[in-house]
Formats: structure tokens, C-alpha cells, sequence
């Protein structure tokens, strides 16, 4: 591994080590949706944000942070961490073992190396220049998405029908006529799943940039593609579809891109 590999992966380990004790046990929680709807922050999410800023501040002090919980600091560096202590905060309430860790590294402001971290499931998800791999109990095994050419046999997923405007609503209905199977409430995990070769495509809307920057290195480095409603680059409009195999993403498009931003 490179050294940004290593240190993405040490985070990944601090973050599991603040945030799973809190896990199906009391954590405090605020809903800070407030008029917009529900939408918790817990302790659980802010300690461990704030554990992974002090360690980057201590081994990279020229890098810079952007965070959900604690916003952002020196977002113009040449290399910025991106920060999603915990994405799933509501599986996280819930008891449900699909919330994640989500680390980025950002290099020349492109994400480089990424992590999608379950600690319960002892689980790194990591990627970047060395390849994808998945880290777990003291081992380690290659990430490599599946082949599938056609969306009728694709297996899809999104977190929730009800993120999605009325144009992407019917955008994602058309995919999911047209796919095999589709799973619904995994948030990031689903991605993880697509660099382990068990979903094909995910399609979501709404994402910030915490959301999806750790995503890219591990699904790209895993074979697959990440990309906007459009078929560019993933950017600020937080319209994202995933795939295994760039061979359905044209098939989705077809639907996506009349809903894209």
C-alpha cells in the first residue's frame, strides 16, 4: 500500500475504535432536519469526526478537511480528507449493521484514495493506487467487480425512493423495471457490495460531496465506474450512479439522464 493508503486505513481503525462502542447502545442523538424533516446527528458521529481531524492535523498539517459534522479546513490544499464519520446515521439509530466510515483523499481535487469502512462486520473497503482490496480480520482479498452487459440482469440499489425528486422518482422507476432485483435502505454499503462483485449498479440522488468521494477510488480500483446522471464526472449536483461493468451504465442512462442535473 502507499502511504496515503496506509494512513486512510489507520483512520478507518480510529473511526471504527470512537463509533462502534456507541453502536446498539445509548448514544446521544440531535435531529438537526428541523422544519426540512428527521435527520439525526449522534455523539457517535462528532467524536469521531473529531478524532479523525486531530489525527490528520498531527501526521498531514498541510492537508486540508472537509467534514459533515465540523465543516470545512483548508478545502484549496493540494490534499484534502473528506469526512463522513458515519453515513447511515438512521441504520445507525435503527441497529442495523449497513451504516459506514466513509474516508477520502482527495489529491489535485480528484478523489484518490478511499475507504468505506463497517466496523461491526469487521469490515475496509479500500482503494486507490495499489488496487481494491478488503480488509478483514487480520487478512486481506481482492476487490473486483462483477460482468454483467445487460440491466435486465443486473441486481441495483438505492438508499430511498423518497430522496428522489419527482423526475428522478420516475427516472429510477424505469431502471428498476428493467433490472432483475433491487435492494433498497443500504446507504454506502451498497457501493461496497458493488466493488465486492454482488450489486451491479447504484443510482442515487442528493449526495454531498462527504457522501461520495470515498466511493469513487474503491469502485474504480474494483473495475467498475462512477459517474453523474449525465455520464460525467461525479460533481456537485449529487446525482450518482455506480456501476460494475460500464456496459449498463449507458443502459441506465437512457432513464437517468432525462431526471440529470
Amino acid at each position: 500500500m502507499t502511504e496515503y493508503e496506509l494512513f486512510a486505513v489507520e483512520l478507518a481503525r480510529e473511526a471504527a475504535r470512537v463509533s462502534l462502542p456507541y453502536f446498539r447502545n445509548p448514544c446521544e442523538e440531535i435531529d438537526k432536519g428541523g422544519a426540512a424533516g428527521f435527520d439525526p446527528v449522534t455523539q457517535a458521529d462528532r467524536e469521531a469526526e473529531a478524532a479523525l481531524r486531530r489525527l490528520i492535523e498531527a501526521r498531514y498539517p498541510e492537508h486540508g478537511v472537509i467534514g459533515e459534522e465540523y465543516g470545512e479546513d483548508r478545502p484549496d490544499a493540494e490534499h484534502v480528507w473528506v469526512l463522513d464519520p458515519i453515513d447511515g446515521t438512521r441504520a445507525f439509530i435503527a441497529g442495523l449493521p449497513l451504516w459506514t466510515n466513509l474516508i477520502a483523499l482527495r489529491s489535485a481535487g480528484r478523489p484518490a484514495v478511499g475507504v468505506i469502512g463497517q466496523p461491526y462486520l469487521d469490515e475496509i473497503f479500500l482503494g486507490g493506487p495499489s488496487g481494491a482490496r478488503l480488509i478483514r480480520g487480520g487478512g486481506e482479498s481482492r476487490l473486483q467487480t462483477r460482468s454483467c452487459d445487460r440491466l435486465t440482469e443486473a441486481v441495483i440499489a438505492t438508499t430511498d425512493t423518497d430522496l428522489f425528486t419527482g423526475s428522478e422518482l420516475g427516472a429510477w422507476t424505469q431502471v428498476r423495471a428493467a433490472a432483475r432485483l433491487a435492494r433498497l435502505g443500504c446507504d454506502a454499503y451498497a457501493y461496497a457490495m458493488l466493488a465486492a462483485g454482488r450489486v451491479d449498479l447504484v443510482a442515487e440522488s442528493g449526495l454531498k460531496i462527504w457522501d461520495w468521494s470515498a466511493l469513487v477510488p474503491v469502485i474504480e480500483a474494483a473495475g467498475g465506474a462512477v459517474s453523474d446522471w449525465r455520464g460525467g464526472a461525479p460533481d456537485g449536483n449529487g446525482q450518482i450512479l455506480a456501476v460494475g461493468d460500464a456496459r449498463i451504465r449507458e443502459q441506465a442512462l437512457v432513464s437517468l439522464r432525462r431526471a440529470a442535473l
